[in-house]
């Protein structure tokens, strides 16, 4: 297979950064009634992806509905453009799904990208949602720990633009790294996710969205 031209990608990325709205358009807090998370999982280099979202009522967080999608990764393993890998499966489940949530919490990330435009803000762009994005690691930006208390955040920050939030969702547990995805701002991103993660470190619609790409994944025998 021949390389891949990135050039193009990365434009195409940059013009998307430019259409993220990172004013804060979530209902009040009183008026939503969903949210979702949603998940892809693949093996680094492998070829085939299993996608899900879930939708859970809020602020309760009971199961309300869910959509997969399996199918070929067209695109290659290429860190900082894995939107473009990742997307195609998440949009198969998006539009497979009747009532749309109110909000989309990505495990991926959003604004916190090289180019502000991880998966979370291309998933917002595409479909309009408003988004957040939610990662157990860092993909870039510098910042210093938060306490270790329970909602204690600290600023994310790139070439002395702030980028996201880190966010401690437990006690005494690693962080997380919040950003906006689309069409929210930083202090609903990070109230958002500390809403839906009332027991663990992960946000309840990840972690239920990551229970079922997992099972989509033993039922096809790729471990």
């Amino acid at each position: 297979m021949s390389p891949i031209d990135t050039k193009p990608l990365v434009a195409l990325q940059e013009q998307l950064a430019g259409l993220v709205s990172l004013k804060n358009q979530l209902p009040a807090w009183k008026k939503i009634r969903t949210v979702a998370g949603c998940d892809v999982s693949c093996r680094k280099h492998g070829k085939t992806g299993y996608a899900a979202i879930v939708v859970l009522s809020f602020p309760d967080l009971k199961y309300l509905a869910r959509r997969t999608a399996v199918g070929p990764l067209e695109f290659p393993y290429i860190p900082g453009l894995l939107s473009f890998r990742e997307l195609p499966l998440l949009l198969e489940c998006w539009q497979n799904l009747e009532e749309k949530p109110d909000a989309v919490i990505c495990d991926a990330q959003g604004f916190a990208h090289p180019r502000g435009a991880g998966l979370a803000s291309h998933f917002g762009v595409a479909t309009g949602a408003v988004t957040v994005g939610c990662a157990k690691t860092r993909l870039t930006g510098e910042f210093e720990q938060p306490d270790t208390e329970r909602g204690s955040r600290s600023d994310l920050v790139l070439n002395n633009k702030k980028i996201g939030e880190v966010l401690r969702t437990q006690d005494g547990i690693k962080p997380l790294f919040i950003s906006p995805g689309h069409r929210i701002d930083f202090r609903h991103a990070s109230e958002l996710i500390l809403r839906v993660t009332p027991m663990f470190r992960l946000p309840e619609p990840i972690r239920a969205a990551h229970r079922l790409v997992n099972q989509l994944r033993m039922e096809h025998n790729d471990r």
